[in-house]
């Protein structure tokens, strides 16, 4: 491990003096490249470096425990020391942890309503809420591709692209099934029903990192349905690609021209796409996606919000937050940080 960081150190110093020459400046993307880079191995290196510090001082804690007067002293610093040391080591296996490469992709989010009628309908409209909120909060982007409403206010389907960063490394691992039970408005007798949406969470690919034939794409036009004006009802804008080996179909009707339509529409189509096809290689090799906790596995029940007892519980690590309304509005941040912690500790133990 210390001749890898080593390694690591000397590219990142390697970045800094590139970084410092006048000359760099003359190539905007190699610029752009070089910080991000150094973004990227900051962490790692300033780690590294402080576990160097820490190591010197306690050998240094060592040599005075040969001298009556200072042992006391000695013994407090080569504590704190070792102390500091077991803190940097773990936090260092933990950055040299396998990187998922979509780590830095924005994110296109699809909720569909599923058991319940038009109560999980009205479900599938508060995810959407909540994960806007959360995206909000963080100062991400959220926009949205398409939409099926009901007249009751809920959502049948959405398609949303959520852009900014570390959004993929922070929502992929929302996919699933997701439950509520509470009382719906409709429901006179004051029974708790049971219902839920799919949540399903991609990566947002271009074109160019999936191999899309565009001959392969056909392009329909329509007229946009829904809010949006005079303009929204007169003009063909909105888009619908058809992937003709896959029949796999996409719609985006926000934007007010075709051009942008279809162009968020491919994204999102090369994003389907690429999603599938790691579903195939990792069926194959027999996964069943268990190295990626909530992603894919669409079938399966991950958390359920109890409005009754105010309470969401995760059932993939088996935590129960009473901050129910908290969630809703957007508090994620606890339940993602342990879901995290639990996938680190899995690819630890795999790594022995």
């Amino acid at each position: 491990m210390t001749d890898q960081l080593r390694v690591v150190e000397a590219k990142y110093a390697e970045i800094e003096a590139r970084l410092a020459a006048g000359e760099t400046y003359s190539d905007p993307e190699l610029v752009a490249r070089l910080n991000r880079e150094q973004r990227e191995l900051e962490p790692l290196v300033t780690a590294y470096r402080g576990l160097i510090r820490a190591k010197e001082a306690q050998a240094g804690a060592e040599e005075l425990l040969a001298d009556p007067e200072m042992r006391e002293l000695a013994q407090e610093e080569l504590a704190a020391a070792k102390a500091e040391i077991g803190r940097l080591e773990h936090e260092i296996k933990v950055l040299l942890l396998p990187k998922d490469p979509n780590d830095g992709k924005n994110v296109i989010m699809e909720i569909r309503a599923g058991v319940g009628g038009e109560e999980s309908a009205l479900f599938a409209h508060s995810l959407t809420r909540m994960y806007t909120m959360y995206a909000e909060g963080r100062g991400w982007k959220v926009e949205v591709n398409s939409a099926s409403e009901t007249e009751l206010g809920g959502v049948k389907e959405i398609s949303f692209t959520i852009e900014g960063e570390g959004a993929w490394s922070r929502l992929k691992y929302e996919s699933g099934v997701h439950r509520v039970q509470r009382v719906p408005e409709t429901e006179s007798g004051g029974r708790v029903h049971t219902s839920t949406a799919t949540v399903a969470v991609l990566p947002e690919m271009a074109e160019v990192d999936v191999e899309l034939d565009p001959d392969d794409v056909e392009m329909q036009v329509f007229r946009s349905s829904g809010a949006g004006g005079q303009h929204i009802n007169k003009t063909s804008s909105a888009v619908r690609l058809i992937h003709q080996p896959t029949g796999t179909v996409v719609e985006c009707q926000q934007e007010r021209s075709q051009f942008q339509n279809r162009e968020k529409a491919m994204r999102l189509l090369a994003s389907i796409l690429y999603e599938r096809e790691q579903e195939r290689i990792q069926s194959e090799y027999g996964e069943a996606r268990r190295s990626q906790i909530g992603t894919g596995m669409r079938n399966e029940r991950i958390r359920t919000y109890n409005f009754p007892q105010g309470r969401v519980t995760d059932h993939r690590i088996g935590l129960t937050l009473y901050k129910l309304d908290a969630v809703m509005n957007g508090d994620l941040d606890e339940i993602i940080d342990a879901l995290a912690a639990a996938r680190q500790a899995e690819q630890m133990a795999e790594r022995g």
